[in-house]
């Protein structure tokens, strides 16, 4: 098991300041692991993120909805659609009854890159926990939050 005051070679002054400074760190790792792995197929985890929500909605969605939704919420959300779009797996829908809505909706070749990307083997970041040790994660993220 790795220690994390010698992977940045550093002490700390208590647990709290180590544990919030390991979390950014690990978030850090976890995000260049994604990015690595989201590459080959062109699209960020941002937009994969995006392509997923919609695809759960079932429904064009508002551009509003998708932000609140986001892991990572973006205040550039509107780029991200204009590069989804470019990319054809997404498509803007105006409202009918107010110009100033856009609904976003996933087209056939987003959910095919979507199910691509299921089918790929996926290095697991959580490999070296247990479904409990997991759990217990989750429960003391959400609990610190």
């Amino acid at each position: 098991m790795g220690d994390f005051s010698k992977d940045i070679n550093s002490t700390f002054p208590n647990q709290k300041v180590k544990a919030m400074l390991n979390i950014l760190y690990t978030a850090n790792w976890i995000n260049s692991h994604q990015s690595a792995f989201f590459k080959p197929f062109k699209i960020s985890s941002q937009q994969y993120n995006v392509l997923r929500i919609l695809k759960g909605a079932g429904e064009p969605l508002k551009v509003q909805t998708i932000k609140e939704r986001m892991i990572e919420r973006s205040p550039n959300a509107t780029r991200l659609m204009d590069k989804l779009h470019a990319k054809n797996l997404i498509e803007r829908i105006a409202c009918p009854n107010d110009r100033r809505v856009v609904h976003i909706n996933i087209t056939d070749e987003g959910l095919n890159l979507l199910e691509q990307i299921a089918k790929t083997d996926r290095k697991n970041s959580f490999q070296n926990l247990t479904e409990e040790e997991a759990s217990q994660l989750s429960d003391l993220l959400d609990k610190l939050r």
